[in-house]
C-alpha cells in the first residue's frame, strides 16, 4: 500500500486548497518572509543530500551532461508551457487570485514548485524506498514540509498548486510500483550518488525560491535519470583505472 506517496500528494493538495483560501487575508510581506524560509529549508534538504556523495566525478558529470540534455531538447520550456495551459484550464473553473506579479514571475514561480514538489531526490528515493521496504518514513517527513510550502505558493499562485498534486501522486505511485525492479539493480553508493544529484537540484531550486539565482532547474531533470549509470560506471571501471 503506497501510504507514504498517498500522504505527500494530499499534504500538497491540501497545502495548496487552504493557500488558494487563505491568500487574500495574508500579508505579501510575510507570505515573502516564509518563502525565503522554506527556500533555505530546501536547500538545507539540497546540502544534506549532497555529503552522501561517493562519486564527485560521476555526480559532477551527471548534473553537467543532464542540464545539457535538457536545454537541448527545451524540456524547462515545455514544462513552463504545461504549467501556463494548467493554470488556463484551472483558470475556465475557478477564479485565479490577484497576485500583483507579473506573468513571467507567475510562470517562473510555478516551475519552482513543480520541479520542488515532483522532482526532488527526497520524493523519489523515498518511494523507491517505500515501494521496496514498506518504510514510509522518508515520504512523511518530506510531507511535514510540502504543506506548509505548498500553502505558501498557493497564496501566491492559488489552486492550481493544488492540481500539482496529481502529477507528483502517479510519478511516485510509478516509482513505487517499479520499485522492485530498479532497487535490486542499485549498489549503496549508486544510490548516494543519485540522492547527492537530487540534493544538488534541491540546492537550485532554493536558490530559485529566495530569489537570488533562477537556476534551470527544470532543465536539470534529466541528470536524475543518468546520476545512477554514470555512478556505476564510474565505480565498475574508470575509478580502479585511475586508483
Amino acid at each position: 500500500m503506497p501510504v507514504g506517496v498517498l500522504i505527500n500528494s494530499l499534504a500538497t493538495f491540501i497545502g495548496g486548497v487552504i493557500g488558494s483560501l487563505i491568500g487574500q487575508k495574508i500579508s505579501q510581506d510575510f507570505k515573502e518572509n516564509l518563502n525565503m524560509v522554506f527556500g533555505v529549508c530546501s536547500m538545507g534538504i539540497g546540502i544534506s543530500s549532497i555529503v552522501l556523495m561517493k562519486s564527485l566525478p560521476a555526480v559532477t558529470l551527471a548534473v553537467i551532461l543532464g542540464t545539457a540534455l535538457g536545454l537541448a531538447i527545451h524540456l524547462g520550456d515545455k514544462i513552463n508551457a504545461a504549467g501556463r495551459k494548467m493554470q488556463r484550464l484551472v483558470a475556465k473553473f475557478v477564479r485565479m487570485p490577484d497576485s500583483g506579479i507579473s506573468s513571467e514571475e507567475f510562470t517562473a514561480a510555478l516551475v519552482t514548485v513543480i520541479v520542488l514538489f515532483n522532482a526532488s531526490g527526497t520524493g523519489i528515493y523515498g518511494s523507491i524506498i517505500s515501494g521496496m521496504t514498506g518504510d514510509h518514513s522518508i515520504l512523511i517527513a518530506k510531507s511535514v514540509l510540502d504543506l506548509p510550502t505548498a500553502l505558501i505558493f498557493g497564496c501566491t499562485l492559488g489552486i492550481v498548486v493544488a492540481l500539482i498534486a496529481i502529477p507528483q501522486m502517479l510519478i511516485f505511485l510509478l516509482l513505487f510500483f517499479c520499485a522492485g525492479l530498479i532497487f535490486p539493480l542499485t549498489t549503496p553508493d549508486m544510490i548516494d550518488d543519485f540522492k547527492a544529484v537530487g540534493g544538488i537540484i534541491m540546492l537550485a531550486t532554493g536558490f530559485r525560491m529566495i530569489k537570488v539565482k533562477m537556476f534551470p532547474t527544470a532543465d536539470m531533470i534529466p541528470a536524475m535519470i543518468l546520476a545512477m549509470p554514470l555512478s556505476w560506471i564510474w565505480s565498475a571501471y574508470i575509478a580502479p583505472l585511475v586508483a
